[in-house]
């Protein structure tokens, strides 16, 4: 997986940027003085701001690597660049109809960095998002989920956020 590519929509590599900018020159930069005024201070075997200080940059420094990896086996996908609208590919909103409850659903296929199942974003590796890559309106999909086998007929395919987004939860 290490070298897996990185799928993402240049909404969420701006996201995973941000954070990385953010730790690396904002808090970063407060630990390390919070750090040095506590090591001033003398003895540090029970000097809480020294022992919760390193241990808080211990893990700014865990993340800005892992967040620096994510960057680099970045593979950014601009959606607003797809060429066959009417198929559903990464980045897509895809309105999904449950032929087993009756309900509409609208999902967004997105990195794996970016998952966020309140507002509908699932991994372009999920079930779901496999099963309807490729797919066009009106296609039956079946997807195999915990509570069992799912059928959903694709009602709608775009590139833009619909205006009427639900919030929903991946299946």
């Amino acid at each position: 997986m290490a070298d897996q590519k990185n799928y993402i929509t240049p909404e969420g590599h701006a996201k995973i940027e941000a954070e990385f900018q953010h730790l690396l020159k904002v808090e970063r930069p407060e630990v390390v003085r919070v750090v040095s005024w506590a090591a001033s201070n003398g003895d540090r075997s029970e000097n809480g701001d020294y022992i919760y200080g390193k241990k808080r940059l211990r893990q700014i420094d865990g993340r800005l690597r892992f967040l620096m990896q994510r960057m680099d086996l970045a593979v950014i996908v601009d959606p607003a660049t797809q060429q066959g609208l009417e198929r559903v590919f990464f980045g897509a909103w895809v309105t999904l109809f449950s032929l087993k409850n009756d309900t509409e659903i609208t999902y967004r296929i997105v990195g794996q960095d970016e998952l966020e199942p309140s507002l509908g974003y699932i991994s372009w590796v999920s079930p779901l998002a496999r099963a309807i890559t490729g797919k066009q309106i009106g296609d039956i999909v079946n997807v195999v989920t915990p509570a069992g086998d799912e059928q959903y007929e694709i009602i709608e395919v775009q590139y833009q956020p619909p205006a009427n987004l639900n919030a929903t939860k991946e299946p």
